[in-house]
């Protein structure tokens, strides 16, 4: 899997987690319809089948989604929240997508 076709499934799979957990969150802190609980089911669901996709051990899937995450969740701190991320939030994820290159992407025997 080319490392473009990685990075972008790694980041629809962080959208599906984030989503599927925010609806609950809508739901429980600011009391909205528990209605909300199906498409937040249904997006985890869908977050677990994405990470079957992955070519590799589940393991180093695992750690270097990681990685994703946290950049998909500054970025959702921004465009769901309104928080634009400080400096260090973007060194952070940086840092964070370095290691999951280095996870991903290192040559392996």
């Amino acid at each position: 899997m080319s490392e473009l076709k990685t990075l972008a499934l790694f980041f629809v799979t962080a959208l599906a987690e984030i989503t599927g957990c925010y609806l609950p969150w809508l739901w429980l802190r600011e009391g909205k319809s528990a209605w909300l609980l199906v498409p937040g089911a249904l997006c985890l669901a869908l977050f677990a089948w994405l990470l079957t996709l992955h070519p590799t051990a589940a393991g180093r899937v695992y750690a270097a989604y990681g990685g994703v995450y946290i950049c998909a969740a500054l970025l959702w701190l921004w465009g769901v929240d309104g928080i634009r991320p400080g400096v260090w939030d973007a060194v952070g994820g940086g840092v964070a997508l370095a290691g999951m290159a280095i996870i991903m992407f290192a040559p392996r025997h």
